[in-house]
């Protein structure tokens, strides 16, 4: 059996971003309920030299609409990357899964050999779109689920493996 470029990346990201929403929805009332100024955790790092909850809940989003465009061949739709509150969290996974649901199996499946190239500063990285996919896109999109989790949960809120795996 086999499994397509579509199966393999639209599916299981929205899966996931479902997941972190619900994560987020719980922070929200945990902000709410102890009378936590919710910047506090949106704003949260677990290392000063690290990223805060809300880059977090960004780069995740990015890689996920960055992924599927490119194994589509078309235009990242962008994002300012200004959320301030837990609803402008959700809003921006919630078009990032609308984005995801635009999109045709028949655009992304094939997409294994598609050259993907990304320039990060000053280095270029150039992937064909399965080891895209497989090698750069879903560890750094779980890398930064699992930061936001992590953060949050050493703030206090009460989540689990199953809220992260979103049963």
């Amino acid at each position: 059996m086999t499994i397509s470029m579509y199966e393999a990346s639209v599916p299981v990201l929205k899966h996931t971003l479902a997941s972190l929403a619900g994560i987020l929805t719980k922070a929200a009332e945990h902000a709410a309920s102890k009378k936590i100024d919710a910047s506090v955790l949106i704003n949260a790092r677990l290392f000063p030299d690290m990223l805060p909850m809300v880059k977090q809940v960004q780069i995740a989003t990015d890689q996920a609409k960055g992924c599927a465009a490119r194994l589509a061949g078309i235009e990242i739709p962008k994002f300012e990357d200004n959320e301030a509150t837990f609803d402008e969290l959700q809003a921006r996974i919630a078009k990032t899964i609308a984005f995801l649901d635009s999109l045709k199996a028949s655009k992304i499946d094939g997409s294994d050999t598609r050259d993907i190239v990304l320039q990060l500063h000053e280095t270029k990285l150039e992937f064909k779109g399965k080891d895209y996919l497989l090698t750069w896109v879903l560890p750094n999109f779980y890398f930064h689920v699992t930061t936001a989790y992590a953060i949050l949960r050493h703030g206090g809120l009460e989540i689990g493996k199953d809220d992260f795996l979103g049963r």
